[in-house]
């Protein structure tokens, strides 16, 4: 398949907020917005897009998927994070060469900070 493009939507209660969140520990700005969507610019050329879309229910259960994001140390992306809203969900976990951890958004969304041996 040619021109196949991958967009990644999080269902959210406040598009705008959560969109700050992801563009803030991305380093990516708003591309598109409406009341009830957003979009953020692709982190990375040909990378997906990912939007934020305004649903009257509250996240209610884990993630299904999630996002892993590696980083070169989970404690200072840890920190990062925290200071934009995101909260723990646990201590480091895995190999104590290439340890993860999972973090929430400021929504309770689930992603985990990752590092490589």
């Amino acid at each position: 398949m040619t021109g196949l493009k991958l967009g990644v939507v999080v269902d959210c209660a406040d598009p705008k907020a959560l969109a700050a969140f992801w563009g803030g520990l991305l380093g990516v700005r708003t591309a598109a917005a409406e009341d009830d969507w957003l979009d953020l610019e692709p982190a990375g050329e040909g990378g997906p897009v990912l939007s934020f879309q305004r649903v009257p229910e509250r996240k209610a259960i884990k993630n299904r998927i999630h996002f892993d994001l590696d980083v070169p140390d989970i404690h200072a992306a840890g920190e990062r994070a925290a200071r934009l809203g995101a909260t723990p969900a646990g201590g480091p976990m895995g190999d104590p060469r290439a340890p993860f951890r999972v973090w929430r958004d400021p929504e309770g969304n689930e992603f985990c900070f990752c590092t490589a041996p």
